[in-house]
């Protein structure tokens, strides 16, 4: 009754838009929070599915949908604990199904707007198959952390949407791109990832965020146009480092979960304003979700380094590096396959 009168308050008193903000931010801190909390592997990936599932607002899948999105999760994941051993024994093989597998996985988000189950596989068949390759307790970990993650997720997303609804109008389904189109996003988005997964295969576990922001940066290069490439894939890279960074200094004043829980709020409310078009700016959602996605990754790989008792400012510098190598790379890529396509079209 409470949750009713207040989403009831909400709709009336609090524009759409602003109810949307609020809603990503509060539950991407929450779930942040609880995966700290709770312990479980890899916790960035809990509040990272959190931008995944809502950047696109609708309601949350229900308790039948998350089951049978957590079983397809766990095929779609065990498919890359299956390709780790063949990565040691035919590499070449297993090469050309991860790239087959990928090109599917980038037309099932491309295509069919299904970017979590896309985005899982795309995981799945890099980053768990790239650990299956060198220990299969490390890629069953992997598995663990990712079902967990999108559990939490989802659970955190039914515990803040009642509080911040949508409207009760129909949500028009996204045009997806001319068939024509879609083959071709879907190699771009490929090989903007490759790269990334043949650095991950030298060491998994320190390489797992640059092949998580290669496939991220794989589908938000999958939504621009040429001109827009380079300041929206680079743009946002740079912003989000800035963001991790500003938030890693607050966090040193007082280092505590509820402190890291405060200061993420805050930061995602500002770029989740972004995300909804609350904020007016001439960047669009894409570079938004690409910016709070970047800090996100950035932030829980610093957390692990500080756990592990890494130089974190060393650590962070190093990976900053390597995500603006790949983002420097990926509008570079899609430049040049541009050109090239346009060439073969004229001929």
């Amino acid at each position: 009754m409470l949750t009713q009168l207040a989403a009831k308050f909400r709709r009336e008193r609090m524009p759409l838009a602003a109810r949307r903000s609020y809603r990503m931010a509060i539950t991407l801190s929450l779930v942040l929070a609880a995966a700290y909390g709770l312990n479980i592997g890899i916790p960035f990936l809990a509040p990272l599915f959190v931008v995944i599932l809502m950047a696109k607002p609708a309601p949350p899948p229900g308790p039948k949908q998350l089951f049978i999105l957590l079983i397809a999760v766990a095929v779609s994941l065990g498919v890359g604990l299956l390709l780790g051993p063949l990565l040691q024994k035919s590499p070449v093989a297993a090469l050309i199904i991860i790239v087959g597998g990928l090109y599917a996985s980038n037309r099932l988000v491309i295509a069919q707007g299904k970017v979590a189950i896309g985005t899982l596989l795309a995981l799945g068949l890099t980053v768990v198959s790239a650990a299956s390759s060198i220990s299969s307790a490390l890629a069953s970990m992997l598995i663990a952390a990712l079902v967990m993650g999108i559990a939490v997720a989802v659970i955190g997303q039914w515990i803040v949407y009642p509080f911040f609804p949508e409207d009760n109008t129909m949500v028009k389904p996204e045009v997806p791109p001319p068939a024509q189109d879609v083959s071709w996003l879907s190699w771009r988005a490929t090989l903007i990832v490759v790269p990334a997964f043949l650095i991950t295969l030298i060491n998994p576990a320190m390489y797992l965020p640059l092949t998580v922001k290669s496939i991220l940066l794989g589908r938000e290069a999958s939504q621009l146009q040429l001109q827009d490439a380079n300041r929206e894939l680079i743009g946002s890279t740079f912003l989000g480092g800035l963001c991790a960074v500003l938030v890693w200094g607050c966090l040193s004043l007082s280092v505590s979960l509820w402190f890291y829980f405060a200061w993420v709020l805050v930061i995602s409310i500002v770029l989740a304003s972004g995300v909804y078009g609350v904020m007016k700016t001439k960047f669009k959602p894409t570079f938004w979700t690409a910016t709070l996605t970047t800090m996100i990754i950035l932030l829980g790989a610093a957390v692990q380094d500080s756990a592990n008792g890494k130089d974190v400012y060393q650590a962070f510098f190093v990976r900053m590096l390597l995500f603006m190598a790949i983002a420097v790379y990926a509008a570079l890529a899609m430049s040049l396959l541009e050109k090239w396509r346009n060439r073969r079209i004229k001929t």
